[in-house]
């Protein structure tokens, strides 16, 4: 059997940063002193003149960046997630958002799967700052064929966008023809009858592994992915929800605010059952192999596997 592709997402941001420049000159890509780590780097190669490097300073960068929109170009700023939804939040909620200006976030290093940085830079929290921002649409996706699409899309959106990158390779899922990336709408990887997993980012994967262990075990598991978190594809949870009856979330993100959140907002309204979030539990990071953080904390598929099954008791 052949080894799976692994890349991680920042990889793929970097290159369709490129792909897009070639097709469209009013595209310009800020980064704050790290374009070799959020691989923006690949976009200055190829376009050294379309490329600004702001230094240490994120919150400038989001105010060069609104400031670029203005003018009619379309700019990505670029950072790591806890530099640009933490330290640049006041700026990105009032130069951007408030003038619903045409502005792109590529926040790579999200989650606790940035390693070895340790829970400074393990930025959990950045998917609930960025729902609270009026028109701001967010966006993480799960391997390199979904960022490269997600890239495209939020360039063709008209207003402010935040799109969420990882630092560890992710294996590729969406490897087949049929893939369609559209903002705003979930995607059923897996059908299942006894209960739904909702998941999103690099959870996706991982869902789906922890799906077929369920599976020898006798449970149906249904497997939805959720790239835009913001809007969030409502019609699609609650038709699951009320499909399976129950609503197992997700997702390397704290369980306040991210996903888990948006999801249990849906059934609130729409659908209400049973829900089983699955995130970082009001807790920090810490430093460590990426892979062995996702164990500790159970985001991987064994973790997940078992604390779905010891609440579908």
């Amino acid at each position: 059997m052949s080894e799976v592709k692994k890349i991680a997402t920042r990889e793929s941001y970097g290159h369709a940063l490129v792909e897009l420049g070639e097709q469209h000159e009013n595209i310009v890509v800020l980064d704050a002193d790290l374009a070799e780590a959020t691989k923006t780097g690949i976009f200055k190669k190829a376009f050294p003149e379309r490329h600004i490097d702001c230094g240490i300073a994120e919150s400038n960068m989001m105010g060069i960046a609104a400031g670029l929109a203005a003018t009619g170009k379309v700019p990505f700023a670029s950072s790591f997630a806890m530099f640009a939804a933490g330290r640049a939040f006041e700026q990105i909620r009032n130069s951007i958002g408030y003038p619903h200006l045409n502005v792109k976030i590529g926040a790579t290093h999200a989650g606790i799967s940035v390693g070895e940085d340790g829970a400074t830079h393990q930025c959990n929290e950045d998917i609930a700052l960025m729902r609270t921002i009026p028109g701001m649409v967010v966006i993480n996706p799960s391997d390199d064929i979904e960022a490269r699409a997600a890239v495209k899309a939020a360039y063709e959106h008209v207003g402010p966008v935040y799109m969420r990158f990882g630092r560890l390779a992710v294996p590729v899922i969406n490897d087949n023809p049929d893939y369609k990336f559209e903002l705003g709408k979930g995607v059923v990887l897996r059908e299942g009858t006894d209960l739904t997993i909702v998941a999103t980012g690099l959870c996706v994967g991982e869902s789906l592994a922890a799906a077929e262990k369920l599976a020898e075990d006798g449970i149906s598991v249904q497997v939805i992915n959720i790239h835009t978190i913001k809007p969030i594809d409502a019609d699609l949870i609650a038709e699951a929800a009320k499909k399976t009856g129950r609503i197992v979330t997700v997702e390397e993100h704290s369980v306040i605010g991210g996903l888990g959140s948006a999801v249990c907002d849906v059934l609130c309204e729409r659908e209400p059952v049973k829900v089983l979030k699955i995130g970082m539990n009001d807790m920090f990071g810490e430093s460590g192999p990426a892979v062995k953080l996702l164990e500790k904390y159970g985001l991987d598929a064994a973790g997940i596997y078992q604390k779905i099954k010891e609440w579908n008791k």
